[in-house]
């Protein structure tokens, strides 16, 4: 598709607005309690509207395979250098990013970002040689991409994914609802969804110019981005009042937030919350945040509920391919592009 894609603006400060990130508890929703996921809903409503981020607690996820993503993420990051440019991050937000290889540009709410002080290794679903996308050479659908020695992440990875995939699906029913539409609305949007798993390291950074993060402030792109509990600090959030926070502590739950592609499907009514990583505790920081869009073939046009009778959509109608690509091009450039061959069928 030609549409125009939606460039983000600095999100509206908004002196009312609550500060506190909501707490849901997932448990009675997904034990199939009578009018749980109406009450969800609504609090998830109020989340989204509100402040952009929320956390879940009772969430199904088993320790282990949280433990086992930040595992894969240590493995991965202690290969040698050589073995992870091997698989160079490529066309299809795949593969290895070095140190300083990514410049936040796509954002307006700091104005001279210096490159972010994180290297990173993003994972897509794992599709076959044969699977008609990666013949096809389908953008955002090729092989992952894995470094020698990297069986055991790659096998905690994969687990992880298909975990948090899970507990996506489960909650677009309460989105639905949030949006005052069916509870299946988004069922056949996210039939088979687009999702990435991003394995980051930020080494410390005892000493920084203000112009330096480990991630620069920012907006996500997506539909909604999942971060499980990190015994490291570093994340910080912009409330919709203007006011940095740190993220709090709460062991055993998944922070979870809304990214500009929902916020643009909802004409805005969802919000799309700043947040920046500066890794100032000492130690090693490592997470693994994951990325969930709907299909790549479904176009994302403004959602019944989200324009008033009479009005026209802020936004076109767009696909994940289309807006991703505009992503990637304010954020990696040329350089990677060129050094991404071959990107439809990479060696497995």
């Amino acid at each position: 598709m030609n549409a125009p894609v939606y460039a983000p603006n600095l999100p509206e400060i908004r002196p009312d607005a609550a500060e506190d990130i909501p707490v849901i508890d997932l448990g009675p929703y997904l034990a199939g309690e009578p009018g749980a996921k109406e009450r969800l809903g609504a609090e998830l409503r109020h989340a989204l509207e509100e402040v952009g981020f929320y956390f879940v607690v009772n969430h199904g996820i088993a320790q282990p395979v949280i433990d086992g993503a930040f595992e894969a993420a240590r493995l991965i990051h202690g290969l040698p250098l050589d073995d992870k440019m091997a698989v160079r991050f490529n066309q299809h937000n795949i593969g290895y990013e070095p140190l300083g290889g990514s410049v936040t540009r796509h954002s307006r709410i700091n104005a001279d970002n210096k490159p972010n002080q994180v290297e990173a290794f993003f994972i897509k679903r794992e599709l076959p040689a044969d699977h008609p996308d990666v013949v096809a050479g389908k953008r955002f659908r090729a092989q992952n991409r894995w470094p020698a020695g990297s069986e055991r992440a790659r096998e905690l990875s994969l687990a992880y994914a298909d975990a948090v995939e899970g507990m996506g699906k489960s909650l677009l029913p309460l989105y639905a609802l949030a949006l005052d539409l069916p509870a299946d609305h988004f069922d056949t949007a996210f039939a088979e969804p687009m999702y990435t798993l991003r394995l980051s390291h930020y080494p410390q950074q005892p000493a920084r110019d203000e112009n330096t993060f480990g991630i620069a402030p920012h907006t996500d792109t997506g539909f909604m981005t999942f971060l499980p509990f990190n015994e490291v600090a570093g994340l910080a959030i912009r409330l919709p009042t203007g006011r940095w926070v740190d993220v709090p502590s709460l062991p055993g739950a998944y922070l979870i937030n809304s990214g500009d592609l929902l916020r643009r499907w909802s004409n805005d009514r969802f919000l799309s919350t700043p947040h920046r990583v500066i890794n100032a505790s000492g130690r090693e920081r490592y997470a693994v945040p994951f990325f969930m869009d709907c299909d790549i073939r479904h176009v994302m046009a403004c959602l019944p509920t989200c324009v008033k009778p009479g009005e026209e959509p802020k936004y076109p109608p767009i696909t994940y391919t289309d807006y991703m690509g505009w992503y990637r091009s304010q954020n990696y450039g040329q350089a990677t592009d060129a050094a991404a061959a071959p990107a439809a069928t990479p060696a497995a």
